[in-house]
């Protein structure tokens, strides 16, 4: 009987998803499947994945945000080659940390990552090209896009296992769908349809709060809400299901799990939740509660910038003439 096939690719992500996998231990080793792609773990040519028929990968993990041509070919050839594709983790669902680089054009990310940063020497102001002369040849380089784009924005998904990175119980059931063939529902979400609220035991009370506070400011109580603490915790606006690992360390929820069904934009409902209880009488205090959040976008949209109504900043015409 021949073993079913799995394949993993790792796109723009920090490679958390992929150790994700390995959290599940002597199950994914166990299973009766090949692995006929993993670049994380295996030495692996993209040539022998190009060579498989279409449709003979059972399931294929998507890792990682697009924003260059060689993961938009990939997410396309995983697309053909898998029964089911996996958008897995947050940056393929939302587009997670990488997305926030939407607020910047290519040339603005190429001038800080490779000329302004303290770390960087860089004496010939070399930039990355798509093509560069290089002894015995040239030199091949993806195309980097200005926009990081979500994989079902690129290729239709399956099912979406969000979480950074999705927990290890997100693992097994799909280690355990791929071994029984009772594949999940067109369109599944490995998440809860409630919020992080419903999930949460801590103790909650109809309260304004009059300040915000960063992480590192104060000690919250370990039994009451951390967004009634003065905490920006986004447990409000985002699905459950992660098994409260944050709030279990006392620390507020970042979002990683994603918007609710229905939400359009998971930011735009966090800052709603959030003004709806924060007490400001003046305009003063509206002013003071700006002051308080140090990084807007960071804070609210630190997983689902590719997924919101904002997506990107504007790129003004010459930019986009350049494109």
């Amino acid at each position: 009987m021949a073993k079913l096939k799995l394949a993993s690719y790792w796109a723009a992500s920090c490679g958390g998803c992929d150790i994700a996998v390995l959290d599940s231990n002597e199950k994914v080793l166990g299973m009766l499947a090949d692995t006929v792609l993993w670049p994380f773990a295996l030495d692996f040519k993209y040539r022998h994945l190009e060579a498989l028929p279409d449709q003979s990968i059972e399931v294929a993990l998507f890792s990682g945000a697009i924003r260059t041509s060689e993961q938009w070919h990939h997410a396309r050839l995983l697309r053909d080659k898998a029964r089911i594709l996996v958008a897995f983790g947050s940056c393929a669902c939302f587009g997670g940390v990488p997305a926030l680089a939407n607020l910047h054009c290519r040339e603005e990310v190429f001038q800080r990552l490779y000329w302004e940063t303290p770390s960087t020497a860089n004496p010939w102001a070399t930039f990355p090209q798509t093509r560069t002369p290089v002894a015995g040849g040239e030199l091949d380089l993806p195309e980097f896009y200005d926009t990081v784009l979500t994989l079902d924005q690129v290729v239709p998904v399956d099912c979406s296992a969000p979480g950074c990175p999705p927990p290890p119980e997100s693992v097994l059931r799909i280690l355990e769908m791929l071994e029984t063939g009772a594949f999940f529902p067109p369109g599944s979400v490995l998440a809860s349809d409630k919020s992080l609220c419903d999930e949460c035991q801590r103790v909650r009370q109809e309260k304004k709060i009059t300040r915000l506070y960063r992480v590192h400011e104060i000690m919250p109580d370990p039994q009451t809400c951390l967004l009634e603490q003065g905490l920006i915790c986004l447990g409000p606006a985002t699905r459950g299901g992660c098994g409260l690992r944050c709030l279990k360390a006392n620390m507020p929820c970042r979002g990683c799990f994603g918007p609710l069904p229905g939400v359009i934009d998971q930011g735009a409902k966090m800052l709603s939740a959030l003004t709806s209880i924060y007490e400001a009488k003046e305009d003063d205090d509206l002013a003071r509660l700006l002051t308080e959040v140090a990084d807007p976008a960071g804070s609210f949209y630190r997983f689902g910038m590719s997924r919101s109504l904002l997506q990107r900043r504007r790129l003004e015409p010459m930019e986009a003439a350049a494109r």
